[in-house]
């Protein structure tokens, strides 16, 4: 299934953000919305001088709810990025280098802890800003999986990252490359209503 994506689509070189502060704001405001939203809420920060933990912090709710508009729901992210912000301000002083230092199944434990921020979001902070190795599971992740047999559709999130971390290379860089790879077929392909003729993984199934 790697190999068939890869092939198709090529190394996806993700995920975009100059930094990984960057990628760790971006993967909470990516929560049910599409990318394309997502950095356009990011330029609007970046243009403005926004995109640092103190100038995050020093901005009222409403001030980056009106930044953040483009992510939508952007109320409720607000509130969510905030209280993400003051776990990283509060727990590690803004270092992310400490924060990355810390065991995974520790760090995973406390951003689970911080209001808003489920199983996908700590995950995606934790694979792709801070390269630890862990296996992330989304609505796209779910789709192919299941439309090809390898889970039952009653499988959830913890179901799913086992049966990809008991199956594919224990590294960062993979786990990165693979689940970037299932996005792409996922948008192209494997939507909510799936367009299996021409799909790279047509006619894969166990």
């Amino acid at each position: 299934m790697f190999q068939r994506l890869l092939d198709r689509f090529g190394p996806q070189h993700w995920w975009p953000g100059e930094t990984p502060f960057e990628v760790m704001v971006g993967a909470v405001l990516t929560q049910n919305t599409s990318w394309k939203n997502v950095e356009k809420a990011l330029e609007n920060l970046k243009r403005e001088g926004l995109l640092s933990l103190p100038a995050l912090l020093g901005l009222s709710d409403a001030a980056l709810a009106e930044q953040i508009r483009p992510a939508g729901y952007f109320n409720v992210k607000t509130r969510r990025l905030k209280a993400f912000l003051e776990f990283l301000s509060a727990r590690y002083g803004g270092d992310v280098e400490r924060m990355r230092a810390r065991p995974t199944e520790r760090l995973r434990e406390e951003l689970l802890a911080v209001k808003g921020i489920g199983k996908e979001t700590a995950d995606s902070i934790l694979l792709y800003a801070l390269g630890h190795t862990i296996f992330v599971v989304d609505a796209y992740t779910y789709r192919v999986f299941t439309r090809h047999y390898l889970a039952p559709e009653e499988a959830g999130y913890d179901e799913l990252q086992e049966l990809a971390t008991d199956h594919v290379p224990a590294e960062a860089e993979h786990y990165n490359e693979f689940h970037a790879l299932l996005v792409s077929v996922g948008k192209e392909f494997c939507g909510p209503r799936p367009r299996c003729e021409g799909c790279p993984l047509e006619g894969l199934n166990w």
